[in-house]
């Protein structure tokens, strides 16, 4: 297969849309075509590109009948996290970009407000588009712009905490806004058939929000009739909708609806834009629509390299499409750990926000169902949850990718470390992760864990260590952190298990003049750069505590100390050794390397690793520019 080009001729539509202008010039009876089209180019792009799949093709027909019924990008919709937003790139304007997408310098992974002005909010976490809804409604509506505003938002992102806090004020201020809940955790059942779809026509309709309201003004005089109507709606609503907490928070609610009928989309899409007030479409999408593999097993094909169209067995296709490596990933070694623990130590219970498969946590759910807790895309709620275990005697590891940490920051500050409790942090994903860019970089938690009291911070240097240093924080009686990275170890051979020192640092090279202390699993490239320089070489391993003795030795027998991380330079590991030896009033130059104050953009892990000079080659240019100017 090339990745050069997509033979624009066998999407002769498809081929016309270059805006969604000229996708509203069509008639409204050849979008199932354009969606047929826009569904086939999709997974064309995908099994040459890689990327997201399932969720794109769950919203082709939401996404064509969004373009077409709202006047973009002067209406604006926000794409909540935004992996399911590859259609909407096509359909503004970026489909001839699509093979670049992820890659360095191409489209970004996610909407991108410096990329194009149809994405609105540039997305990557979740539960966030509700919420800049309601300030763009509120702006607009002050302003008398006549601006309409969306938000689409899947049911997955609905269960964290944010999303409801931005309903609740919604339906306090009453602003003109649509929120669409993507609801791909369930089929089309029974009950959302031709009689759900009449409702939805009905509850969009300007004549039944009007008399509705109506109505309610003319009851509010008769207290006690008011409140029989009201309930009796509810009821009538309660039965084959979910209408009621909607309700409740001050929506009206419509559906749910069929997300592929693209006909009855447009039809609601274009009555719900009239309407006044904060209004709930409930859309019932299938993840993966329209191919088989990604039908049966969405998850697998959440994200995806790039695979073989032709085939339609799930492991064939992403087998031929990947090169297998013996190594295992960082985060096969903590789920197998976990395992081993689980098996000799009952009080063992582990919680995820949703990151279960990624986290390599799928064997241990499956033997130990009754001690996994997934708690879906609630962070906060991860971490205080695992408080209540810790104050009950429990041992609570609480497995979280390094840039959804942050969205937990309070809990782990009040919940777990004034009170000082026995929970291990395994922050999966640290440093860079590649492809998905800015808003999934692990760029910052050694910079705002350090500065918390009661934290024990361990970084590895191989996946031997990283089990050594899950087991010592496990067994460390208070709050601990194991950071690693994306991707494979190096593979060295597995110990058995041996709690570490706590703050113990090990010599793995000696060398004059320049000692090189290493944080993490760069250290391959540190040795090899220390052969070049004739460095010392340190794998400190402990961020908090520092191994003080180990430092100030250092600073009487070398010149010059230079700490590499795979963190943001400013607060990180290097910061934390200038305010010790600065303290001391140590002798000695020091140089921090690691990544530089910006936001890290998208492409290969070695790729911008090189970039941002923390390649072998890089780390040494760095040293020798420093000496030079010393």
């Amino acid at each position: 297969m090339t990745n050069s080009t997509i033979n624009l001729n066998h999407y002769p539509l498809l081929k016309q849309i270059n805006s969604p202008t000229d996708l509203r010039q069509y008639p409204a009876a050849k979008l199932p075509e354009i969606c047929a089209e826009l569904r086939q180019f999709l997974l064309d792009c995908v099994s040459r590109s890689s990327g997201h799949l399932a969720s794109g093709l769950g919203v082709i027909e939401l996404t064509t009948a969004l373009h077409y019924v709202y006047n973009t990008p002067f209406d604006q919709i926000i794409w909540d996290v935004g992996h399911q937003a590859y259609p909407h790139k096509i359909l503004t304007g970026r489909r001839d970009e699509m093979l670049t997408i992820r890659q360095k310098e191409g489209l970004h992974p996610f909407p991108h407000r410096r990329e194009s002005e149809y994405d609105v909010l540039t997305t990557g976490h979740s539960s966030t588009s509700i919420s800049a809804a309601l300030g763009i409604a509120i702006a607009e509506q002050q302003k008398r712009s006549d601006r309409k505003v969306a938000a689409v938002i899947g049911d997955g992102a609905l269960t964290a905490g944010m999303a409801f806090e931005a309903m609740n004020h919604a339906g306090h201020v009453k602003p003109d806004m649509l929120v669409i809940v993507n609801d791909n955790d369930m089929s089309i059942s029974s009950n959302t058939g031709a009689l759900n779809q009449h409702l939805a026509q009905i509850l969009s309709s300007r004549t039944y929000t009007s008399l509705r309201e109506s109505g309610k003004q003319f009851l509010s005089t008769i207290p006690p009739l008011k409140n029989f109507i009201k309930k009796t709606e509810e009821h009538l609503k309660g039965l084959v909708t979910p209408a009621i907490l909607f309700e409740e928070l001050g929506f009206n609610y419509i559906g749910p609806i069929d997300g592929h009928d693209i006909d009855n989309l447009v039809v609601t899409l274009q009555k719900v834009r009239q309407l006044k007030g904060p209004q709930l479409l409930h859309v019932i999408t299938k993840k993966g629509k329209g191919y088989a593999p990604a039908e049966e097993n969405p998850t697998l094909w959440h994200g995806v390299p790039k695979f073989d169209l032709q085939l339609k067995d799930d492991a064939t296709v992403l087998a031929t499409s990947s090169t297998v490596k013996s190594e295992p990933t960082y985060s096969q070694i903590f789920g197998d750990w976990l395992c081993e623990m689980a098996e000799n130590d009952k009080r063992l219970v582990a919680i995820t926000p949703a990151m279960g498969e990624g986290s390599g946590m799928h064997q241990f759910s499956k033997t130990y169902p009754d001690r996994f807790f997934d708690v879906a895309i609630a962070e906060q709620h991860a971490v205080t949850l695992a408080t209540g275990f810790a104050v009950s005697g429990f041992k609570p590891i609480v497995a979280i990718y390094s840039t959804f940490l942050q969205r937990a920051y309070d809990q782990l500050i009040h919940d777990i470390a004034i009170q000082n409790l026995p929970v291990l942090f395994a922050v999966d994903r640290a440093g860079i992760v590649g492809a998905d860019g800015e808003t999934h970089q692990g760029a910052f938690d050694l910079t705002f864990l350090r500065c918390i009291p009661n934290l024990v911070i361990m970084a590895p240097s191989d996946e031997n260590e990283c089990r050594q240093m899950l087991y010592t924080g496990y067994l460390h009686d208070g709050p601990a952190v194991v950071r690693y990275p994306r991707g494979n170890g190096v593979g060295v051979p597995l110990m058995a298990l041996e709690p570490i020192t706590i703050g113990q640092s090990k010599i793995v090279r000696q060398g004059e003049e320049i000692a090189l202390l290493n944080f993490g699993t760069l250290l391959p490239e540190v040795l090899q750069a220390a052969k070049e320089l004739n460095a010392t070489v340190i794998d400190m391993r402990f961020i908090k505590p520092l191994d003080e003795q180990r430092l100030l030795q250092l600073s009487q027998t070398h010149r010059t100390l230079v700490t590499i991380e795979e963190n943001s330079v400013k607060g990180g590991a290097g910061s934390a050794v200038n305010e010790f030896l600065l303290a001391k009033r140590a002798k000695c130059d020091i140089l921090n390397i690691g990544l530089p104050d910006i936001f890290i953009p998208h492409g290969s892990q070695s790729e911008i690793r090189d970039d941002v000079g923390l390649s072998a080659e890089k780390i040494v240019a760095q040293i020798s520019r420093f000496l030079m100017n010393s």
